[in-house]
């Protein structure tokens, strides 16, 4: 999907690549999504920010590098481990 957006700065394309997911879906119809995206006809970058339903407007998100993406989901992944090993430790009967 290609579309642009025009702000003060001038005009910014881009084009997502690939939808990786949707994150969340609020009441008012845009939607929080994981995508890949090529902003400005760059390399696609993983891209997380709320898309209107025509995917023309958008919020502000955030842009990860592939390396960057990799240490995001492994400090999650250890946060998720370490609050398992937490909540075993206080009920060791609750898994």
């Amino acid at each position: 999907m290609t579309g642009n957006n025009r702000n003060n700065n001038g005009e910014i394309t881009f084009e997502i690549t690939e939808r990786i997911g949707a994150l969340d879906r609020p009441k008012n119809d845009w939607t929080l999504e994981c995508n890949m995206v090529a902003w400005n006809g760059g390399d696609p970058k993983i891209d997380i920010r709320s898309w209107s339903p025509d995917h023309r407007k958008m919020t502000r998100g955030i842009t990860l590098t592939e390396e960057q993406s990799e240490k995001l989901v492994k400090a999650l992944g250890q946060r998720m481990l370490n609050k398992q090993k937490a909540r075993a430790e206080r009920n060791p009967y609750e898994r």
